[in-house]
């Protein structure tokens, strides 16, 4: 049934009655118990946050199960935009920066009445909103809130944040500041200098094109005639642009003030943090400067909150492997551990484990370097090694505070491995990272780690290795046949092979890289008494390995071979993280 104008009065009525029918419908059918759903609400009516995501954050249900639970119980169609062929002349009668605004996107219009996709279409202010504009009844389907953001990207286009702004920005600050102007100017010249509105504009362009890029990280890099502005996108660096030289210190000096760092002091590292708001979103920066020949290197990581998905499910393990892993988190003790590179997506593996086992009954306590995302209902503490809050000294404190679940962010030395391995002995379930190449080498470094045999045998439960893999531009991939030496080197059959390949092409949407998006290939060795046996044995981490495979573990090869089948990414890409030879 459409809905009118008029109903402002009625909204809080109708999303807080909306959201106990989805939650009911939800509980009813298994797929929350009754605890879970109570917190849900809490977290809520307290936080304002849309109920769809609070439900995805918990990371049991699957978001495509929470959608259609929203389809039925609001008698609304469930739409798959990525399948859907949108109407240009409906995009006509919705500004982009509304729907960017609104999180929503128009699909068709029949007479008077106007369907448009929304994540949340119990807010009934957000559609009185669209009715105001239109004029037009506003008729809401249901779609996932990552699915509209990447249509209206698609359909509307990314704004020209940098391309129409940045000239006009250079100009103006060249006309300001001297050609000559040299970067060890007096703290109070350069704090002027970085106030300036240009300057300060410049410097919100770059960051804004940053996280509309999807970029992690941004770098400013000061070369000998020039400075260097690259994104990390998806794993990977691209180059944005190059401001001259001369504008080096008031860029430098601008980023400084917003990360409440020094502006004076240029001969040592410093680290720093702020927070960003755009498209009603709080992002998170942290910023880290490095003293370098040619003046300060900085790098600043771009941690967004709501982009970050919790559910196991949408991490990239396949369901065999999906369920090993919930099994083992099912367990009341012992140690699991993540393995991989920096890089590799191992912080964002703990984040989701601990979502699937975050019940009211659990006490979970973490000790985290630094702690990136906020959970609800865990107690998250972060290293202070200035204050003596190293992993080791804060593992001991968080064991008096009755935890059920702890989880340390790295196991680093010899001190914190130890005191993992008797925590994860003592009735508690430990979950931690590792740098290893691959799940059996865990084992093995708990052992260099002066960590004993039959204590590591007995306290872990399993391990998971992974890697990230950029996924295939869905835009633009395009079909091909691999030659036999490649299909060789994947030790692939090229004439028993039933795969179809998909290299990447490029597009405007994956900004002609032929990928967009990243997702995991994983490892998982589950410890059975023959793993056990072989680690009392002090075995090498390569026997090991082969009778885990021959236990059922697949491989980072493997798991990434089985996506490349499903045209979800490259050989390229695979032999890229797995090191092939």
């Amino acid at each position: 049934m459409p809905f009118s104008k008029g109903i402002e009065p009625l909204a809080d009525f109708v999303l807080k009655t909306s959201s106990h029918k989805l939650l009911d419908y939800l509980t009813s059918r298994g797929l929350l118990r009754q605890e879970q759903a109570e917190q849900i609400l809490r977290d809520y009516h307290e936080s304002g946050e849309p109920l769809t995501r609070l439900i995805q954050r918990l990371g049991q249900v699957p978001e495509e199960q929470v959608l259609q639970a929203v389809a039925e119980v609001f008698e609304i169609p469930y739409v798959k935009l990525s399948e859907y062929a949108i109407d240009r002349d409906a995009l006509q009668l919705v500004p982009a920066e509304m729907a960017r605004e609104l999180r929503v996107i128009p699909l068709f219009r029949i007479g008077d009445v106007l369907t448009v996709a929304m994540a949340e279409p119990g807010d009934v202010t957000v559609i009185d909103r669209l009715h105001v504009l239109t004029d037009l009844e506003i008729e809401p389907a249901v779609a996932s809130e990552s699915d509209i953001l990447a249509a209206i990207e698609e359909y509307y286009g990314l704004p020209t944040v940098i391309d129409d702004s940045l000239d006009q920005v250079l100009q103006e600050i060249v006309e300001e500041q001297p050609e000559s102007e040299q970067q060890e100017s007096p703290a109070e010249q350069l704090k002027a200098i970085a106030e300036e509105a240009p300057v300060i504009k410049l410097v919100n362009l770059v960051i804004a094109q940053a996280i509309r890029d999807r970029a992690s990280d941004i770098h400013i890099e000061p070369e000998e005639k020039h400075l260097r502005v690259r994104y990390r996108i998806d794993g990977m660096l691209h180059e944005a642009f190059q401001p001259p030289k001369n504008l080096q210190a008031a860029i430098t000096s601008r980023i400084k003030i917003l990360a409440q760092m020094d502006i004076a002091e240029t001969r040592v590292p410093q680290d720093g943090r702020f927070q960003v708001r755009l498209d009603n979103k709080e992002i998170d920066i942290r910023v880290s400067t490095l003293p370098t020949v040619y003046g300060e290197n900085i790098v600043m990581r771009i941690l967004d909150k709501s982009s970050l998905r919790f559910g196991l499910e949408e991490l990239g393990f396949m369901p065999d492997t999906l369920e090993k892993v919930k099994q083992m988190l099912s367990s009341s003790y012992g140690i699991i551990l993540v393995t991989g590179p920096t890089g590799s997506g191992k912080t964002t593996t703990l984040y989701s484990a601990l979502q699937s086992i975050n019940t009211i009954d659990k006490n979970i306590i973490t000790i985290e370097d630094p702690v990136e995302y906020r959970l609800p209902l865990v107690r998250q503490s972060q290293v202070n090694p200035k204050a003596g809050m190293t992993f080791a000294a804060g593992l001991r404190s968080i064991l008096r505070q009755d935890p059920d679940v702890v989880m340390v962010g790295e196991i680093r030395d010899s001190e914190t491995a130890q005191i993992a391995v008797q925590a994860a002995l003592t009735g508690h379930l430990v979950l931690s990272t590792l740098h290893t190449n691959d799940a059996p080498g865990a084992i093995t470094r708990l052992t260099e780690m002066g960590v004993e045999p039959f204590l590591t045998a007995s306290a872990t439960i399993g391990v998971i290795a992974q890697r990230l893999v950029r996924k295939l531009c869905t835009k633009c991939r395009a079909p091909y046949q691999p030659s036999p030496e490649v299909l060789k080197r994947f030790h692939i059959k090229p004439r028993n092979s039933p795969y179809t390949f998909y290299r990447a092409e490029g597009c405007s949407q994956c900004k002609n890289t032929g990928y967009r998006g990243r997702v995991g290939i994983y490892e998982v060795m589950v410890m059975d008494d023959q793993l056990r046996e072989l680690t009392l044995k002090r075995a090498p981490a390569e026997e090991l390995r082969k009778v885990a495979i021959r236990s059922g573990m697949r491989t980072l090869r493997q798991d990434g071979l089985l996506k490349v089948a499903r045209g979800i990414t490259t050989l390229e890409e695979v032999a890229r993280v797995t090191n092939l030879e």
